[in-house]
Protein backbone atom coordinates (compact mmCIF):
# COMPACT_ATOMS: atom_id res chain seq x y z
CA UNK A 1 0.00 0.00 0.00
CA UNK A 2 0.99 3.20 -1.22
CA UNK A 3 0.38 5.01 1.85
CA UNK A 4 2.48 3.19 4.39
CA UNK A 5 5.68 4.52 2.36
CA UNK A 6 8.02 6.62 3.92
CA UNK A 7 8.85 9.84 2.66
CA UNK A 8 12.37 10.18 1.46
CA UNK A 9 14.63 12.64 3.22
CA UNK A 10 15.57 15.74 1.25
CA UNK A 11 16.99 19.44 0.85
CA UNK A 12 15.95 22.16 -1.61
CA UNK A 13 17.96 24.94 -2.37
CA UNK A 14 16.89 28.75 -3.32
CA UNK A 15 19.79 30.20 -4.57
CA UNK A 16 19.49 34.07 -5.05
CA UNK A 17 21.91 36.64 -7.10
CA UNK A 18 23.23 39.72 -6.36
CA UNK A 19 20.07 41.07 -8.54
CA UNK A 20 18.20 39.14 -6.44
CA UNK A 21 17.09 36.23 -9.31
CA UNK A 22 16.52 32.63 -8.49
CA UNK A 23 18.80 29.97 -10.13
CA UNK A 24 16.35 27.51 -11.93
CA UNK A 25 17.83 24.45 -13.98
CA UNK A 26 15.66 22.78 -16.81
CA UNK A 27 15.55 19.16 -15.94
CA UNK A 28 15.78 17.47 -19.42
CA UNK A 29 12.86 15.80 -20.96
CA UNK A 30 13.22 12.00 -20.84
CA UNK A 31 10.32 9.54 -20.51
CA UNK A 32 12.39 8.01 -18.05
CA UNK A 33 12.78 11.03 -15.72
CA UNK A 34 10.48 10.19 -11.94
CA UNK A 35 8.85 14.07 -12.76
CA UNK A 36 7.25 12.45 -16.46
CA UNK A 37 8.06 14.00 -19.49
CA UNK A 38 8.01 17.85 -19.95
CA UNK A 39 9.96 20.70 -19.86
CA UNK A 40 10.05 21.29 -16.31
CA UNK A 41 12.72 23.92 -14.22
CA UNK A 42 13.21 23.70 -10.63
CA UNK A 43 15.21 24.52 -8.15
CA UNK A 44 18.29 22.60 -6.96
CA UNK A 45 17.77 19.60 -5.04
CA UNK A 46 18.27 16.06 -3.73
CA UNK A 47 18.60 13.52 -0.88
CA UNK A 48 19.99 13.48 2.81
CA UNK A 49 22.54 11.31 3.26
CA UNK A 50 22.10 9.02 5.89
CA UNK A 51 23.18 10.97 9.13
CA UNK A 52 24.10 13.91 7.24
CA UNK A 53 23.34 17.45 8.44
CA UNK A 54 20.64 19.19 6.17
CA UNK A 55 22.56 22.53 5.70
CA UNK A 56 25.76 20.32 4.74
CA UNK A 57 23.23 18.52 2.12
CA UNK A 58 22.12 21.37 0.46
CA UNK A 59 25.36 22.56 0.11
CA UNK A 60 26.25 19.56 -1.69
CA UNK A 61 23.82 18.93 -3.63
CA UNK A 62 24.18 22.92 -4.99
CA UNK A 63 27.86 21.82 -5.60
CA UNK A 64 27.12 18.08 -7.27
CA UNK A 65 23.94 19.67 -9.12
CA UNK A 66 25.56 23.17 -10.47
CA UNK A 67 29.48 23.27 -9.63
CA UNK A 68 28.59 25.77 -7.11
CA UNK A 69 30.56 26.25 -4.10
CA UNK A 70 30.30 30.02 -3.93
CA UNK A 71 27.06 30.48 -1.66
CA UNK A 72 25.84 31.03 1.60
CA UNK A 73 22.60 30.02 3.41
CA UNK A 74 20.79 32.96 4.53
CA UNK A 75 17.83 31.30 5.97
CA UNK A 76 16.21 28.09 6.33
CA UNK A 77 12.51 26.98 6.17
CA UNK A 78 10.38 26.98 8.93
CA UNK A 79 9.05 23.43 8.20
CA UNK A 80 10.00 20.33 6.71
CA UNK A 81 7.71 20.09 3.45
CA UNK A 82 6.26 16.93 1.80
CA UNK A 83 4.71 15.98 -1.63
CA UNK A 84 3.47 12.74 -2.54
CA UNK A 85 4.51 11.56 -6.32
CA UNK A 86 1.48 10.06 -8.65
CA UNK A 87 1.35 7.00 -8.30
CA UNK A 88 2.79 5.43 -11.87
CA UNK A 89 5.66 7.09 -10.68
CA UNK A 90 6.01 5.82 -7.30
CA UNK A 91 7.79 2.36 -8.80
CA UNK A 92 10.09 4.06 -11.07
CA UNK A 93 11.82 6.70 -8.35
CA UNK A 94 14.00 5.56 -5.27
CA UNK A 95 13.55 1.88 -6.19
CA UNK A 96 10.15 1.99 -5.62
CA UNK A 97 10.46 2.58 -1.67
CA UNK A 98 9.41 5.97 -1.14
CA UNK A 99 5.82 7.84 -1.24
CA UNK A 100 7.15 11.38 -1.99
CA UNK A 101 9.67 13.75 0.03
CA UNK A 102 10.01 15.59 2.66
CA UNK A 103 12.56 18.54 1.79
CA UNK A 104 13.83 21.27 4.35
CA UNK A 105 14.36 24.10 1.69
CA UNK A 106 17.38 27.13 2.04
CA UNK A 107 17.58 30.29 1.17
CA UNK A 108 21.20 31.15 0.03
CA UNK A 109 23.03 34.02 -1.98
CA UNK A 110 25.34 33.36 -4.89
CA UNK A 111 28.51 35.22 -4.28
CA UNK A 112 30.72 34.02 -7.47
CA UNK A 113 31.10 33.94 -10.81
CA UNK A 114 29.01 32.90 -13.08
CA UNK A 115 31.50 30.58 -14.90
CA UNK A 116 31.59 28.71 -11.92
CA UNK A 117 28.18 27.30 -13.08
CA UNK A 118 28.76 23.34 -14.81
CA UNK A 119 26.01 21.32 -15.44
CA UNK A 120 27.84 18.31 -16.86
CA UNK A 121 31.03 16.91 -14.97
CA UNK A 122 32.59 13.80 -16.16
CA UNK A 123 31.17 10.54 -13.81
CA UNK A 124 27.95 12.60 -12.52
CA UNK A 125 24.77 12.20 -14.72
CA UNK A 126 23.60 16.38 -15.17
CA UNK A 127 20.46 16.77 -13.09
CA UNK A 128 19.69 19.91 -15.58
CA UNK A 129 20.42 20.45 -19.52
CA UNK A 130 20.00 24.40 -18.94
CA UNK A 131 20.17 27.15 -16.29
CA UNK A 132 19.12 30.63 -15.98
CA UNK A 133 17.96 33.04 -13.47
CA UNK A 134 14.32 34.10 -12.89
CA UNK A 135 12.09 36.09 -11.37
CA UNK A 136 10.68 34.59 -7.80
CA UNK A 137 7.47 35.18 -9.20
CA UNK A 138 8.29 33.26 -12.62
CA UNK A 139 9.02 29.96 -10.19
CA UNK A 140 5.80 27.83 -9.76
CA UNK A 141 4.20 27.67 -13.21
CA UNK A 142 7.39 26.37 -14.56
CA UNK A 143 7.50 23.72 -11.73
CA UNK A 144 5.92 20.18 -12.56
CA UNK A 145 2.85 20.32 -11.32
CA UNK A 146 3.05 17.89 -8.19
CA UNK A 147 5.67 19.71 -6.92
CA UNK A 148 3.75 23.26 -7.03
CA UNK A 149 2.32 23.05 -3.60
CA UNK A 150 5.56 23.00 -1.83
CA UNK A 151 6.67 25.86 -4.11
CA UNK A 152 4.08 28.03 -3.20
CA UNK A 153 5.07 27.76 0.16
CA UNK A 154 8.60 28.05 -0.34
CA UNK A 155 7.92 30.88 -2.31
CA UNK A 156 5.54 32.42 0.10
CA UNK A 157 8.41 31.95 2.72
CA UNK A 158 11.39 32.75 0.93
CA UNK A 159 10.01 35.40 -1.61
CA UNK A 160 10.33 38.55 1.57
CA UNK A 161 13.89 37.54 1.67
CA UNK A 162 14.69 37.75 -1.76
CA UNK A 163 16.25 40.94 -2.64
CA UNK A 164 19.02 42.38 -4.52
CA UNK A 165 22.13 42.37 -2.39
Amino acid sequence: MASALPYRPCVGIMLINAAGKVWIGRRPDAANEPEGPGAWWQMPQGGIDEHEDSKVAAMRELMEETSITSARIIAESATWHHYDLPEPLRPKAWGGKYQGQKQKWYLARFTGDEREIVLEKPGHKPEFDMWRWADVSELVPLIVPFKRAVYEKVVAEFAPLVKPA
